[in-house]
């Protein structure tokens, strides 16, 4: 049986037109997936409008669909409500993708108050710049690769040490997707220290680290060293922004996973530990 899919955007997600909570349920059902959570974003950076901006390294440019880059959630919670109605065979988890929740401390700490969100993820997509908060992989354009992956990694390790309510670190080397080409294939050893840094702290504070099958994905070697540092359970995502994507090579992921002595928990919904 496939693990719970944990990390899946739908139409309430600022950055996914194409998205659709129903259609993604479907999918996971053809699958046999028995749980998915829909972890729509949560983001408080200043993003800009069709025709406002391009992008650059300092926006990003939000859908025309949405109405602003943060998430509706009154909206998303009567979609949720209206899935778990029409597919009971599926466990539907609430969720969020918290960007930067280590700056935007007292924003997501207002949106779970409001509203019991059960599966939230703590991401980094974006870095600190002179005041700004600037998307990490356009910096690949106009500065050293591998000084942006080791401020990726030292920021996510901020995140981490920070008392932001996450469960999930996701995607923990996030900017490695738009590794330039010439220095292709990415090679984590060459961080490892930063690496091991993060999944240090992230062990310390009993939190989960993603398995993020959007691809690339965390290699093989960041799961083993997860391990060496302590680390005691994995969490399944395929980052799923169109419903197709759902569970994506979730069963190559699991074989990896369970190389490296993690396995299923009591129910279908829980982390992978050891």
């Amino acid at each position: 049986m496939l693990p719970a899919d944990n990390h899946v955007h739908t139409e309430w997600s600022w950055d996914n037109a194409e998205g659709s909570m129903a259609e993604a349920c479907k999918h996971a059902i053809s699958l046999g997936l028995t749980t998915i959570a829909f972890t729509d974003h949560a983001d408080f950076t200043r993003w800009a409008f069709p025709g406002a901006a391009k992008e650059t390294s300092v926006v990003r440019v939000i859908d025309r669909h949405a109405a602003s880059g943060e998430l509706d959630p009154a909206g998303y919670w009567e979609c949720l409500e209206s899935c778990r109605d029409r597919f009971p065979e599926l466990r539907i988890l609430s969720g969020i993708e918290a960007g930067e929740p280590h700056i935007f401390q007292s924003q997501i700490a207002s949106l779970l108050a409001a509203y019991p969100f059960e599966r939230i993820l703590g991401s980094l997509h974006s870095l600190p710049v002179d005041g700004e908060l600037h998307y990490a992989p356009t910096l690949f354009k106009t500065r050293d690769p591998f000084e942006v992956m080791r401020e990726y990694l030292q920021e996510c390790l901020a995140l981490v040490e920070s008392a932001s309510p996450f469960q999930v670190l996701a995607h923990i080397d996030y900017p490695m997707r738009a590794w330039p080409k010439p220095l292709r294939p990415f090679e984590p050893e060459r961080f490892e220290e930063e690496y091991r840094a993060v999944l240090r702290a992230l062990a310390m504070s009993d939190r989960a680290l993603e398995v993020n099958t959007a691809g690339p994905w965390p290699a093989d070697v960041v799961v083993s060293w997860w391990r060496q540092e302590g680390g005691r359970a994995v969490s399944f995502g395929s980052d799923a922004h169109e419903p197709y994507n759902v569970g994506k090579d979730f069963a190559r992921a699991v074989a990896m996973v369970e190389s490296h002595g993690f396995g299923k928990g009591c129910e279908t919904h829980d982390f992978w530990r050891l």
